[in-house]
């Protein structure tokens, strides 16, 4: 009954309605979701894991909340990006993006982002890309140019731009619009491209050839998903042309509404610019960990609101270390216990803040105020801080925050041999034994020169990392 209020209580933010909507799934209690995923040419850069951690937060949500979640993620393995790559490293293309596929799943799963039910590839749907693109052609929104493309016209398509709210008028009056020879309009986009000499292709009955980028999702969510599902979501450089130009192939080649949710992230920005590769102000997913912990990042992405922008620096990062950190203070040295009925009102506010459009950074200032009662009842009554830290455990879950061993966590990016400090702490007991004070307290000093740092309680000596 409670979780059923709670599912009734869901408000998604609508893009293409440019509001907050009740959400009403297709299917009672199911929702069926497609994310458009990685071109697969390069390492994710840390733009890359917002959406990754946006959308794998969501999906934990809505299952925690009793929802039947069929979460697709796709895989972009054939582009103009990929075959040059490729070209430039004297490798075959299926070489590369199994390299690059093999790296992001191996980011993905040190920020602890839980695989998609399906992650389809392109490379593996060209049977129903060629199929969409036929049926295009045959309703007259298609067209075979005399280069051996396909293009798609837009000016057929009425509605186009609606995702943007921007008409054709005011699209070519705001931007460079390509002029081709062999399109019908300068607004047409390619279905499918002709094969140049030595480049990969599959045939087609247009010839060799291989899709273009904005049919390949078309294909994908429909063959996963069917002609109509709940939720579309992505980056926020994906809104124009490519989620705008799914919309108008795939309602027009299947008859009906493509998707009722859209939804899409925040950037991440450098000095005030979106964070890209084309601008070359990017850091890569695994660059940053090699100096932030993967929780720490996680939880840099989840402060602010998935579709508000978020500033990187060094000085954001190392604010949400501290935050961490303080949590996995509060959760250090309790035994474990089973919540029972705690009678406070964190789960209600937790999902009240979830349920309106998933707001992360409400969900987490509630799970600071618990963190602060939980300190503050620690020396009281252990085992009621104990049930506490259960209960900020798995609502922490819910964000895929606060799983770890918290003695763990706090020594972890040691520059040290953890044997050697644990050494190190049983000559300073030895030390303090014999009334040695002074090496005491040059064995301390020694270990805080090295970013250890020790702290005394009554059940003995247990150590952390600086910062």
């Amino acid at each position: 009954m409670g979780q059923q209020h709670s599912r009734d209580q869901l408000r998604i933010y609508n893009t293409l309605s440019r509001k907050k909507e009740r959400f009403t799934p297709i299917e009672p209690g199911k929702i069926r979701m497609y994310v458009c995923g990685m071109t697969v040419y390069d390492y994710c850069h840390l733009g890359h894991a917002r959406v990754l951690v946006a959308f794998d937060i969501i999906t934990r949500f809505l299952r925690a909340q009793g929802w039947d979640v069929t979460y697709v993620r796709n895989i972009t393995d054939v582009d103009d990006k990929i075959i040059r790559r490729a070209n430039e490293n004297d490798e075959t293309c299926d070489s590369l993006t199994e390299r690059f596929i093999d790296a992001m799943h191996e980011d993905e799963a040190r920020l602890w982002v839980l695989p998609p039910d399906e992650e389809p590839r392109a490379t593996a749907h060209m049977a129903q890309i060629i199929d969409m693109v036929q049926v295009l052609i045959g309703k007259g929104f298609a067209y075979a140019a005399d280069n051996g493309d396909v293009y798609y016209r837009v000016e057929k398509f009425e509605g186009y731009g609606k995702l943007n709210n921007r008409n054709l008028g005011e699209m070519q009056a705001g931007s460079r619009i390509e002029v081709s020879d062999v399109k019908e309009s300068p607004f047409d986009f390619v279905l499918w491209k002709a094969a140049k000499p030595e480049e990969v292709s599959w045939d087609s009955p247009w010839g060799k050839g291989r899709p273009g980028w904005h049919i390949e999702c078309s294909a994908m969510s429909k063959c996963c998903l069917g002609d109509t599902f709940d939720i579309h979501g992505g980056g926020p450089d994906l809104r124009f042309p490519h989620h705008e130009n799914e919309i108008a192939q795939s309602e027009a080649a299947n008859g009906v509404k493509f998707v009722n949710t859209w939804m899409h992230a925040g950037a991440i920005r450098v000095n005030k610019e979106k964070m890209s590769k084309s601008l070359g102000n990017f850091f890569t997913i695994r660059e940053i960990l090699d100096t932030y912990d993967p929780e720490v990042v996680r939880y840099f992405l989840t402060m602010g609101h998935y579709r508000s922008q978020i500033d990187y620096s060094e000085e954001s990062l190392i604010a949400a270390r501290e935050v961490v950190d303080s949590f996995y203070h509060a959760l250090r040295g309790l035994p474990v216990a089973d919540e029972g009925e705690l009678g406070n009102d964190v789960d209600a506010r937790f999902r009240d803040a979830m349920n309106d459009d998933f707001n992360t950074a409400l969900a987490l200032s509630v799970l600071r105020e618990l963190v602060r009662e939980i300190n503050r009842v620690k020396s009281e009554d252990e085992m009621l801080a104990a049930r506490l830290a259960a209960q900020l455990r798995r609502l922490g879950g819910v964000l895929g925050l606060f799983q770890q061993d918290p003695g763990r966590y706090l020594q972890s990016g040691a520059d040290v041999d953890p044997a050697y400090v644990e050494q190190m702490i049983e000559a300073r007991a030895a030390a303090k034994k014999g009334r040695d004070f002074a090496e005491a307290d040059r064995i301390r000093q020694e270990l805080l020169g090295k970013g250890v740092v020790l702290e005394d309680s009554r059940e003995g000596t247990r150590w952390r990392m600086e910062g």
